[in-house]
């Protein structure tokens, strides 16, 4: 699994004319789900997220979780995450899940990131056509990927 973590003071989804999810301070969260991904991904990458110290101290130094300033999540599903453009001008998809493979894991992810963050979170639609809308607070945008552990 690969993920862009975006910390925003706002983000919102919207499908066909319709916001389907917003947050104000928190994490937007892309995610791309990959054919070899399984459970362990799902709850090693959402462990980290939800731990992840990217929020401002008092002090002003990254030092908090988005659990300790009470922050929101939106995820989004993201397949484009794993394009690879080494050959030529389109991008491969090759390395994205297939739908069969990356909606449960997908859903799996959803609730185990409400689970870790204590609350539940806003989300796209996976495979819908959306709009998203963010202001990047910082900015800070943090790439994680649950095969690159150590």
């Amino acid at each position: 699994m690969r993920a862009v973590i975006q910390r925003v003071s706002q983000a919102n989804v919207v499908i066909a004319g319709a916001v389907k999810g917003a947050i104000n301070r928190g994490l937007l969260v892309l995610l791309a789900v990959e054919d070899s991904d399984a459970v362990e991904d799902v709850q090693w990458l959402s462990g980290k997220i939800s731990r992840l110290r990217i929020f401002n101290d008092a002090d002003g130094h990254m030092n908090l979780s988005i659990q300790e300033v009470n922050g929101d999540i939106l995820l989004i599903s993201q397949f484009t995450l794993f394009a690879s453009t080494k050959k030529g001008n389109r991008p491969s998809f090759s390395r994205s899940a297939r739908p069969e493979i990356a909606i449960p894991l997908y859903e799996q992810f959803i609730s185990q990131l409400t689970q870790d963050l204590g609350r539940p979170i806003q989300t796209g639609e996976f495979g819908a056509d959306m709009k998203v809308t963010l202001t990047n607070d910082g900015p800070v945008t943090i790439i994680i990927d649950s095969k690159q552990r150590e």
